[in-house]
């Protein structure tokens, strides 16, 4: 089945199971015309990460026949990637596609609704989503920051590379005196290993990395990364993504929109956005078996960071968390609840799956 057949199969199904949910939506809400500028914080071309915000937007409209249209702007288009949230809570537009990371400036917890450092998988993350208490917690955690924002999880991806560089990391010194892109709470890991860290946009990463202005980069999974195409600068591609086991995006709505729309409109748009996050993780993980079959015949070497120095990125994982923790009472609390989570879900986990090297396809 191809893309187009799978997303309107997809949006019957969450159209369908909405009116069973709710019953038919009277004549006033079945007329109401929802018209959202849509700024998001990924381009639409990146797979995975940028995919969903236009799939959400495109599912929207066909599911209520362009009664709800989205209008999604690039990054720049009309207000930066890094921009969405304060243009969201503001009222500058309706709703935006947002990533938490890049709102850790202001809401130091903020990366913990992204990723965390050795932390959860995406299918344990959004476990902890649903049937923990993260829903309510990002919203409080939001909100206590000042942002008017509901928060809808829509956009998932299986976990990053560890970054890109002209010579492999074979022990942690290696980041001393390295300027590198690397976001999220990571960042603040290998920082305590002498790293120079920046968070240039998405956009802009592989003319910095191009002309010199970083050393190495750390953006997204495989696919990703081969779109914008760091394999033709450096030639290292690390691997595991320890400081991104998952990453999560949300579709943003200001409060007081969400508040004035109707119920029905509101399960079905978090209904179309719980079915896009998960296209978005199959689309990804689809695309990366094959994209580092292509990597690896062009010449690029895709290399393990050694056991010993994984365990010194671990160590000064948990370092840097106790130390934000302490700082910020909505840190420690989303971090505590995570833990208590995953304390419970390992049990499972560890059962349940099969180690890596036990299996052999």
């Amino acid at each position: 089945m191809n893309r187009d057949h799978t997303i309107k199969a997809l949006t019957c199904t969450v159209a369908l199971g909405t009116v069973a949910t709710l019953g038919f939506a009277s004549v006033s809400q079945a007329e109401e015309q929802i018209r959202w500028r849509f700024p998001s914080a990924f381009g639409t071309n990146l797979i995975s990460l940028g995919t969903p915000a236009a799939d959400f937007a495109d599912n929207l409209e066909r599911a209520t026949n362009g009664r709800i249209q989205v209008r999604v702007y690039e990054p720049g288009e009309l207000v930066d990637a890094f921009e969405v949230l304060d243009a969201v809570s503001t009222g500058r537009v309706q709703a935006g596609f947002g990533q938490p990371i890049y709102d850790q400036g202001t809401i130091p917890a903020a990366p913990l609704f992204a990723s965390v450092p050795f932390g959860p998988k995406a299918w344990s993350y959004t476990a902890w989503w649903f049937h923990g208490d993260g829903q309510e917690l990002m919203k409080e955690v939001y909100a206590n920051h000042g942002y008017e924002v509901h928060p809808i999880l829509c956009g998932l991806t299986g976990p990053e590379t560890a970054g890109w560089y002209s010579e492999p990391i074979t022990s942690v010194d290696d980041y001393d005196g390295m300027t590198i892109r690397f976001a999220g709470l990571g960042g603040r890991v290998v920082e305590k290993f002498g790293a120079s860290v920046t968070m240039t946009p998405g956009g802009e990463l592989f003319q910095a990395l191009e002309r010199g202005v970083i050393d190495a980069v750390e953006f997204s999974m495989p696919a990703v990364d081969q779109i914008i195409g760091f394999q033709d600068v450096v030639n290292y591609n690390m691997f595991p993504g320890w400081h991104q086991t998952h990453l999560s995006s949300y579709v943003l709505v200001n409060n007081d929109v969400w508040e004035n729309t109707s119920e029905a409109d509101q399960v079905l748009i978090e209904n179309i956005c719980t079915a896009t996050a998960l296209r978005g993780l199959v689309e990804g993980e689809a695309a990366n078996g094959r994209v580092l079959a292509e990597l690896e015949e062009e010449g690029v070497n895709l290399e393990m960071i050694p056991e010993d120095v994984l365990r010194e990125l671990k160590r000064a994982s948990e370092e840097v968390m106790q130390a934000e923790a302490d700082r910020d009472d909505d840190f420690r609390r989303v971090w505590e609840s995570q833990q208590e989570f995953m304390e419970t879900y390992s049990i499972w986990e560890r059962r349940g799956y099969l180690p890596p090297e036990s299996v052999d396809w």
